[in-house]
């Protein structure tokens, strides 16, 4: 008997890559732009680097547990589009964005009030802690609009647009970068003027999204006020994403907090790597957008077997993307630190790091690949317990790093556990995608 012919589905490659280069230039604009805010800044003094890599790890916390604004979003509006039902899809991005706009001001107050007592618990001291409390302060001004642009982004995607997301990224980010540079240079403003420059981006952006949603929501003759079910609904399709993402900031905030013990040279010197590290998440993230969009919309309209095969060749792309990202990065690993410092110190353990850090890449893909895959199915409760499960894995090695007389530089020791870490990843999600408990088809 012959064997069983493969199963084909032909436009695969095309839905993917429609979704995923778009979505790659998003998100590459803003660790892009970021990474030339840490060289306007870096150039400025260790403690202004410092103080900013300080601040810009709150702030990223915050915005960061509450990413599932976005990852939420996209595939419940993914899924009524699959199922063909488009108010419905829009309803669901409107109460996101309204759920993101209440919880953006609430954040925001909070942030503005306890800037100081957040940065000393991370360790700063001395002029450290005052550009830390100073960048922090400005920033949360931007805070309403970051998660406005969070949960607007998710609904374009989740109707399967990814082109106007990197328009506008692409944009905003530009003149995020020119404004910095104007402020911290031109005025005059240090710190304050990179803080002051991401605010104006982020709130423009926030307007361009709404100026974009508004006539769709007429056209299709929504209220444009939020329903209280639909934010009830978007705030319980959270609660498990953001168990999930807390356990990845602990694990960030805890890598932090060793670091910091070790003085400020080790602490610009990752603050830069960190920087390197984000960027290419957000660039192996793009083949994980194209999961939550695709994976939503194909279990929306009923098809698992479509999913199905969509998730291998995602699977396969992650792991060769981060292949090439990790060859790259190890090429450049030496040069690129001159670019951010002008401190030999810096230099020499920011290469260590880089060269640690490109090693990991083909694991990254896989791992950003599948918790996209898994986001686009709605299988939620399984992230939070297995983030659980990976600090469980990360904690005892990066406390063995933290305290054990190793030889060489510690920002090196320290990306190695980062590596255990992306390994435990690994694991318990190919273990999850390992047969077909995961898919659920239909609009629930």
């Amino acid at each position: 008997m012959p064997p069983p012919r493969r199963q084909t589905f032909p436009g695969l490659t095309g839905q993917i890559l429609a979704l995923a280069v778009p979505a790659l230039g998003a998100l590459i604009a803003e660790p892009l732009f970021l990474l030339a805010d840490t060289a306007i800044v870096g150039h400025l003094g260790v403690d202004e680097l410092a103080g900013v890599g300080l601040g810009s790890t709150v702030l990223q916390t915050a915005v960061g547990l509450m990413i599932f604004l976005a990852y939420a979003t996209t595939p419940a509006v993914a899924r009524y589009f699959g199922a063909g039902k488009l108010p419905r899809a829009l309803a669901a991005g409107r109460d996101g964005v309204w759920l993101a706009l209440t919880l953006g001001l609430a954040l925001g107050a909070l942030g503005l009030l306890g800037a100081p007592g957040l940065a000393g618990a991370m360790g700063a001291r001395g002029a450290t802690l005052d550009f830390a409390v100073e960048y922090l302060r400005i920033s949360m001004v931007g805070m309403p609009a970051m998660l406005v642009v969070l949960a607007a982004t998710g609904t374009l995607r989740g109707l399967q647009d990814g082109r106007t997301p990197l328009v506008v990224a692409g944009c905003g980010f530009a003149v995020n970068a020119l404004l910095n540079l104007v402020l911290v240079y031109g005025a005059g403003l240090s710190v304050a003027g990179s803080a002051l420059g991401t605010v104006i981006a982020q709130w423009l952006m926030a307007l361009v999204y709404v100026a974009l949603l508004l006539p769709r929501l007429r056209r299709a003759r929504l209220a444009l006020r939020p329903s209280p079910a639909g934010l009830r609904a978007s705030a319980r399709a959270g609660g498990w994403l953001m168990v999930r993402t807390l356990s990845l900031r602990a694990a960030i905030f805890s890598t932090v907090w060793v670091v910091t013990a070790h003085g400020t040279v080790p602490m610009a010197t990752h603050q830069l790597v960190t920087t390197l590290f984000s960027t290419l998440a957000f660039a192996l993230d793009a083949l994980a957008i194209a999961a939550q969009s695709l994976i939503g919309k194909e279990l929306g309209a009923g098809d698992a077997s479509r999913a199905k095969a969509l998730n291998a060749t995602m699977m396969r792309w992650g792991v060769v993307f981060g292949v090439v990202v990790g060859i790259l990065l190890a090429s450049f690993a030496r040069v690129i630190p001159h670019g951010f410092s002008s401190d030999p110190a810096v230099w020499h353990a920011a290469t260590i790091g880089l060269l640690v850090l490109a090693v990991q890449q083909p694991v990254s893909g896989l791992v950003f690949v599948l918790d996209g895959v898994l986001i686009g199915a709605g299988d939620t409760r399984y992230l939070a317990l297995a983030g659980l499960v990976n600090l469980a894995v990360f904690w005892p090695t990066l406390a063995l790093v933290a305290l054990a007389p190793l030889p060489g530089e510690i920002i090196g020791w320290i990306w190695a556990a980062q590596g255990v870490y992306m390994l435990a990843r690994a694991a318990t999600l190919t273990w999850r995608v390992r047969d077909d408990a995961w898919m659920r088809t239909g609009t629930a």
